[in-house]
């Protein structure tokens, strides 16, 4: 027994791993169910008393000494794995990552806000989740219009006389700001919205809007031509030219479709505009004196104009994207097209 065990002592005295597996090939030889050490331990057992008392003590620091020989081999050779892992000089700056960028559909948004504000207009926001009176009713729409009906809106409740739906326009914060805003209101209402259509090159069920309101004394028509005028020249170049068609929307009169001249072919005919020279932007008019009663301001005293435009149309024609469904995808190939655009 003696013998046995100042062999396994000189074994694992002269042990060497150079990787944890040969550590624990070496804890499996040494103290394994079938290990030289365990065996020991097994033999003890047959011992009689004398001979235990003999010999158990060195079998006990035998066992102590591979154990601390394994756990000593073992974070060794764990710092030669990492060393070996690293294959680098830890000292050196590490390596660099790409950054991120703004989506284009916040930074186009941004620009409009921000020449908006250039003119003197603040911002509004509200609720993405509305009552039927600030998306239809107080907006002078009647009851049997169509976009009250499944077909255009997500409602979330319904049944009720005031049923909750997911707004399809920011035209619910112009609303909210005539309700509880002192005159004259100057604002953008830039925001979520959602319409029931499926989703193509040119339509999507959510989309993004920038809604403006203007109300005060003696405003006109050709005080909203100016301002559109004067924000497209800002958003599409110096040279861009406006023209207005008549059109009708129910808190508008009269309301009237706007139309940049074609920034790709300046106004010659192209495939983006189809050949006319113009692409259409938005849509605006005189807001109706049925609206500004609804939110207790005296036509008599106050007129104003509103306009809206969506996001996504403005991004499509400011850098030529001929798929509305690019926005959504996440693609990082579309969006790292997008990461030196240079904001307004």
């Amino acid at each position: 027994m003696n013998a046995a065990i100042d062999k396994i002592l000189s074994e694992l005295e002269e042990l060497k791993c150079k990787s944890a597996k040969e550590v624990e090939e070496a804890r499996i030889r040494f103290l394994g169910k079938k290990g030289s050490v365990t065996a020991l331990f097994e033999e003890f057992k047959s011992f009689d008393k004398e001979r235990k008392k003999e010999f158990g003590a060195r079998i006990n620091a035998l066992k102590n000494a591979a154990v601390a020989k394994i756990e000593q081999l073992k974070a060794g050779a764990a710092e030669s794995d990492v060393q070996d892992a690293s294959g680098a000089d830890l000292t050196m700056p590490g390596d660099g990552f790409a950054l991120g960028s703004r989506h284009p559909v916040s930074i186009v948004r941004q620009q409009i806000v921000d020449i908006f504000r250039k003119f003197g207009y603040s911002v509004a926001e509200g609720p993405e989740i509305e009552d039927d009176y600030h998306v239809f009713e107080a907006l002078n729409f009647p009851p049997n219009h169509p976009a009250r009906e499944m077909q255009d809106t997500f409602f979330v409740s319904n049944g009720h006389l005031n049923p909750l739906l997911l707004r399809t326009h920011t035209s619910s914060v112009q609303v909210r700001t005539m309700e509880t805003q002192p005159l004259p209101i100057r604002v953008v209402c830039p925001g979520r919205v959602f319409r029931n259509e499926a989703i193509s090159a040119r339509a999507h069920c959510i989309f993004h809007q920038v809604e403006g309101l203007y109300i005060d004394k003696g405003v006109t028509f050709a005080d909203l031509k100016q301002a559109i005028l004067l924000f497209a020249r800002e958003m599409f170049g110096p040279e861009t030219e406006i023209r207005m068609r008549p059109s009708y929307f129910p808190f508008t009169e009269p309301s009237a479709e706007v139309d940049v001249s074609c920034n790709i072919c300046k106004g010659k005919g192209c495939n983006i505009c189809k050949g006319t020279g113009w692409l259409e932007i938005m849509g605006c008019g005189m807001v109706d004196p049925n609206v500004l009663r609804a939110s207790g301001i005296d036509p008599d005293v106050y007129s104003g104009f509103a306009f809206g435009m969506g996001v996504e149309r403005i991004a499509m024609l400011k850098w030529q994207v001929n798929d509305l469904r690019h926005y959504f995808e996440n693609d990082l190939r579309f969006l790292r097209e997008f990461q030196t655009a240079v904001e307004v």
